[in-house]
């Protein structure tokens, strides 16, 4: 049995449909930070594990890369994965808007 291995737009588009992942993308785009702080504010309703496969979801689809110094474990956005969505996304932006303008 072949297990299907999902491309890296699919991957991005899944990692973005969750609303705790685009908060954490959301504090990345600030700067960089650790596990514990990405965590913090999602601790009162969800537990660390949790939070934690949050983040390996954004990090298996490229948008954080996270790395070891001591004990820390910095994060940091990772903008390529989003630019490459965006790209996709603006072909069919351009096609809706042709469309539109056809009607009017």
């Amino acid at each position: 049995m072949q297990t299907h291995v999902p491309d890296s737009l699919s991957q991005t588009f899944a990692a973005l449909a969750d609303p705790t992942r685009r908060a954490m993308l959301a504090r990345l785009s600030k700067g960089q930070a650790n596990v514990s702080d990405l965590a913090q504010p999602f601790l009162n309703d969800m537990s660390l594990p949790a939070v934690t496969k949050h983040l390996k979801v954004l990090e298996r689809a490229g948008l954080v890369t996270k790395t070891r110094e001591a004990q820390w474990r910095p994060c940091t956005l990772n903008g390529a994965p989003m630019k490459d969505a965006v790209a996709w996304m603006e072909q069919y932006r351009e096609f809706w808007e042709e469309s539109l303008d056809r009607l009017g």
